[in-house]
């Protein structure tokens, strides 16, 4: 069987999804193609699992100031260039197309007839999930950005409907640490780098290591240790920190969880995607919220206690041996073997 796989590179989270995926496929011999799309090509980086990887233009969303900018995202996405990337791509090759929320596979595979499956976060609001906010522009999103013949959905939890855990790539075992370090991490990719900084220098007897797209080089100010983006250094420091300050993406907080950090999630304003996670993850007892960037909400967190490790399965391997088996309408048994092996801890409100 040969595979694209199409990957939202807006995000990193989607890329971190599909390194899991890659390592799996790789274990199996499995072949298959990387394609990417929504980000500049040179802004990629630590790209090494995934070969001889393409990339396109796609469409992106724009933000500014940790706020999504409609207006500019449709100015500035160019619809012609979009669908001849669409017409370019030749699916003949390929036995089955794997999206996550990328649209230039997604619709390819659609207009050509090739058998398509999403994997994604995004997929799980199709169900009935908490959702908080959100517009008609962006449910329209969710249903119609990267259509696929079939749709698997992923989520903290399964709210009662047929949705799976979170796929989760860390560091392997005997590579993660047992004792925190002190000090936390901050990944605010969509926040303004000195707003950051000015947030954090007022906890100066309380170290930080932040990554942020806008640190080019290895530095130290104060109390904060300013890293430019780096799968390795971020996944090292993730499992070296104490707690996590980020934004409301999906991946990094599965990460988190799966190593017991605590959380503290600032969501993008008026990213009805990040507002729900947010308020999934603080209605589940898992995570503490702040709308911006708050010193005294950040002072009262960084003196909770540790949190307690989340256990979810390799919800990859499974996948992978699910796609192979080819039985892509039926996802009954997957779903039962997954949620069966996940262990919250006693302080999750799951009810």
């Amino acid at each position: 069987m040969k595979i694209l796989y199409g990957v939202q590179g807006t995000g990193n989270g989607h890329i971190a999804r599909a390194r899991a995926m890659a390592v799996v496929f790789r274990q199996q011999n499995i072949d298959v193609d990387f394609l990417f799309s929504g980000r500049d090509e040179s802004k990629y980086f630590s790209m090494e699992a995934f070969g001889n990887y393409q990339t396109h233009s796609g469409l992106t969303f724009y933000s500014e100031q940790g706020q999504v900018k409609y207006g500019k995202t449709f100015i500035k996405n160019n619809i012609w260039r979009f669908l001849s990337e669409i017409n370019q791509i030749d699916l003949t090759p390929y036995d089955l197309v794997l999206n996550d929320f990328e649209p230039v596979t997604a619709w390819a595979a659609k207009r050509q007839g090739v058998p398509c499956i999403g994997i994604s976060h995004q997929n799980a609001f199709r169900y009935d999930v908490p959702k908080e906010g959100g517009n008609w522009i962006e449910h329209s999103v969710i249903q119609h950005f990267a259509p696929t013949e079939h749709s698997i959905g992923l989520h903290w939890y399964h709210f009662e409907q047929p949705i799976l855990p979170p796929i989760v790539h860390t560091l392997a075992g005997d590579q993660q640490t047992k004792t925190a370090q002190d000090f936390t991490l901050v990944y605010l990719p969509f926040e303004d780098l000195e707003s950051i900084s000015d947030l954090l220098m007022k906890f100066i007897s309380h170290n930080f290591v932040c990554y942020h797209p806008n640190v080019i080089e290895h530095r130290r100010v104060e109390n904060i240790e300013f890293k430019p983006l780096s799968h390795t250094g971020f996944q090292f420091d993730l499992n070296q920190c104490s707690g996590v300050v980020a934004n409301g993406g999906f991946e990094l907080p599965s990460e988190a969880l799966t190593l017991g950090k605590k959380l503290l999630l600032k969501p993008l304003e008026g990213q009805f995607e990040q507002q729900s996670n947010v308020a999934t993850l603080e209605a589940l007892g898992l995570a503490q919220t702040m709308s911006f960037l708050d010193a005294a909400t950040l002072r009262g967190w960084l003196g909770e206690k540790q949190a307690e490790v989340v256990t979810y399965p390799d919800v990859a391997s499974a996948l992978v041996e699910w796609v192979l088996a080819g039985n892509w309408s039926n996802q009954d048994d997957l779903r039962k073997q997954l949620w069966d092996k996940v262990d919250f801890p006693s302080y999750a409100s799951l009810t």
